[in-house]
């Protein structure tokens, strides 16, 4: 087994590394105050029904939530499950996945509710920064109080930042750390300042207060005021996503100043509350939301830019988020094969234009549907829950694989999914006022998914392979005859049949029957991705002769699966180890050239209505290949564009289809 490339980009601490953790990581649960606050107000009837005891258990409620899911259940657990570096949902499964084949059920609904949530951040983030331009007169003088305007700027700023995506975000990322550390000191002095005016709020840290308030007539909502308490805690899953991009110490150095930061600002916020529920005029305040309203009159403006920024970096940071995780589950067979660009040398940074595409669609059509953040709001955080308790199923069986007891472990899964649930049932009375929206969304995807990974199931279980053993005298006698013409020096085929020894059946069949092909070399290459992300390796069986040679490539799921690049490169080493012949080139613009020509061939099925299969997998079938007609074809996914390339189409006979005999009749 040979290597293909060293991996060694595992992030260290570093002040530089430290910066960019604020600006990739925290982007999502750090504009949280934009809106958790706003939302409670407005569940509970406004600022005229609020009283003490009411925002003591708010605050209690969310200092609990913060520190029970993000810092216990992802800082201090879950990102120590990491796969050689990486973090991340599909990371995780890869973990798991050969404890259970069900794993891939939670897996791929996690993914999915993931991706929706990632739709939907940039609507309700960005749209909520922006709604603090009606708080100046100048802003209203000029424009009116009128949310359309408000609409408009909004999806001029979501367009453009899905515009800058082709890119690449190198030179804006350079930037995202240092304002983000501008976001969350802002967001201390501003609660500092209004903590200064009420100091007892910090009792608020006491469990007493977040049990009682669920049970207290003060709150209106009840049970699910946790719907609304959940938002503070919405970007705790890319802590772990993120993990790759950033390393794990940096994360642990970083945490605690920004949950001090934000929970600072919490408190800020409720202390702002109660100095004012007794001024009628915020009473019929439209859209009130403390966040604006604490911060000095001086610094409004100020506010509402760094506010801007900071959405905006949240939105790029699940856009990106995005596109990373669409390209693990491609290369684990749960999602098409999509065109992936490579924009920058930042680590984990590429771009899947089609997905841009949608995202962009999906989140303009968001901000169109709503209007208005508070209408967001209502959609968003149902789909995170579902991710948590997927990931903590997950996590689960990554425990009990690592050995830990089972007591132990039990313990945790519990302790979590207790939690997680119960932020998942109040956030479900949301279905009806929008949350139906991530809802329709996540069943997109994880359809898609389950279409993507069935097909192959069915196509890798029924598919017929033949040993290559028992076609080796006749490739060799081809390759030696001379009224054949050359097809070509090296002829590539690849196969999906992982067996050592073995080849499809349908490329032997191609090769012999349909105008035997004459090469130089026969190449058989199987391509597998692995559960370690950066791994490169690749094994050869040249079957003791210099003209057949089966090559298993061992990819990682984060490999961009360069085959032309990877394949000259093992056909180098083997002519230099003398596994296969020098091949003559008579004409060629390099001098000293070793190897002559190569020839992909790419075998494309399509379904014989001669095949047998229950209806249900027909129509999996069916929706895979109307799917594929939209991605991208196989020849740019393998990075064959300048390569010479045939495209095989043959029927995919599934099963044993019946043979009808005709009977000869006399005339």
């Amino acid at each position: 087994m040979k290597s293909l490339m060293k991996q060694n980009n595992i992030p260290k601490l570093t002040l530089g590394g430290i910066l960019v953790t604020l600006g990739v990581v925290y982007g999502d649960i750090g504009t949280s105050p934009l809106y958790v606050m706003k939302s409670v107000l407005q569940g509970n009837g406004g600022l005229e029904h609020v009283s003490e005891n009411f925002i003591l258990g708010t605050l209690s409620l969310v200092f609990w939530t913060i520190t029970i899911l993000t810092t216990i259940k992802y800082v201090l657990i879950t990102l120590k499950a990491d796969n050689k570096g990486e973090g991340g949902i599909f990371s995780l499964y890869t973990l798991v996945r050969s404890r259970a084949k069900w794993l891939i059920i939670p897996a791929m609904i996690g993914g999915a509710a993931l991706l929706a949530d990632g739709m939907l951040t940039p609507a309700v983030t960005v749209t909520s920064a922006v709604e603090g331009l009606k708080l100046i007169p100048q802003f209203q003088d000029i424009f009116g109080n009128n949310q359309n305007n408000i609409i408009m700027i909004v999806i001029i700023i979501i367009i453009l930042l899905f515009f800058i995506q082709h890119i690449g975000t190198d030179f804006i990322g350079r930037m995202f750390g240092p304002i983000m550390f501008v976001w969350f000191s802002s967001l201390a002095i501003f609660g500092v300042i209004n903590i200064a005016h009420d100091p007892t709020l910090l009792r608020a840290l006491s469990p007493h207060y977040a049990i009682s308030i669920l049970f207290s007539s003060d709150n209106k909502m009840g049970f699910f005021i946790l719907g609304s308490i959940f938002l503070s805690s919405t970007g705790a899953e890319a802590l772990y996503s993120d993990l790759g991009h950033v390393g794990r110490k940096n994360i642990y150095t970083t945490w605690p100043y920004v949950k001090v930061c934000l929970l600072l600002n919490y408190f800020g916020q409720g202390a702002w509350i109660l100095s004012v529920k007794n001024n009628s005029s915020f009473y019929n305040h439209e859209d009130l939301n403390p966040f604006y309203q604490m911060i000095p009159d001086a610094f409004l403006i100020y506010g509402i830019i760094i506010s801007t920024l900071a959405a905006i970096i949240a939105s790029q940071a699940l856009i990106s988020g995005s596109f990373t995780l669409v390209s693990e589950a491609i290369k684990l067979n749960l999602f098409p094969k999509l065109h992936t660009m490579y924009p920058s040398s930042t680590k984990g940074q590429l771009y899947i234009p089609s997905i841009n595409k949608i995202l962009c669609i999906v989140c303009i059509g968001v901000v169109l549907f709503f209007k208005n953040s508070a209408h967001m709001e209502a959609a968003y955080g149902l789909a995170i829950t579902v991710t948590m308790l997927m990931t903590t199923i997950l996590l689960f069986n990554y425990l009990l694989k690592k050995g830990t007891p089972l007591v132990l472990a039990c313990f945790m899964f519990l302790f979590f999914a207790m939690f997680e649930t119960s932020f998942f049932l109040s956030n479900v009375v949301k279905f009806t006022h929008g949350g139906f929206v991530a809802v329709i969304i996540a069943l997109v995807i994880i359809l898609v998914m389950y279409i993507w990974n069935r097909a192959h199931s069915i196509k890798i279980r029924l598919t017929e392979n033949v040993p290559i053993e028992d076609y080796k005298d006749q490739l060799n006698r081809l390759r030696q005859d001379d009224s054949q013409p050359l097809y070509a020096n090296n002829l590539v085929f690849l196969t999906s049949c992982g067996k050592p020894h073995e080849i499809d059946r349908k490329i032997m069949y191609f090769l012999l029957d349909k105008r035997p092909k004459k090469a130089d070399v026969y190449w058989f290459v199987h391509m597998s991705v692995t559960d370690e992300p950066h791994q490169a390796e690749y094994s050869v069986d040249t079957f003791g002769t210099s003209y057949i040679v089966k090559v298993n490539l061992k990819l990682g799921f984060r490999v961009e699966q360069k085959l032309n690049v990877f394949l000259r490169q093992i056909a180098s080493e083997l002519v230099k180890n003398g596994e296969i012949e020098l091949q003559s080139s008579t004409y060629t613009t390099m001098p000293g050239r070793k190897l002559g020509n190569f020839r992909f061939v790419l075998i494309q099925e399509v379904l014989s209505n001669e095949s047998e299969i229950s209806s249900w997998d027909s129509y999996i079938l069916r929706a895979k290949f109307f799917i594929q007609k939209f991605t991208v074809s196989p020849t740019s996914w393998f990075g064959l564009d300048t390569s010479d390339v045939y495209i095989e189409k043959v029927p995919l006979f599934i099963g044993h289809p019946k043979r009808i005999t005709l009977t000869r009749i006399d005339k």
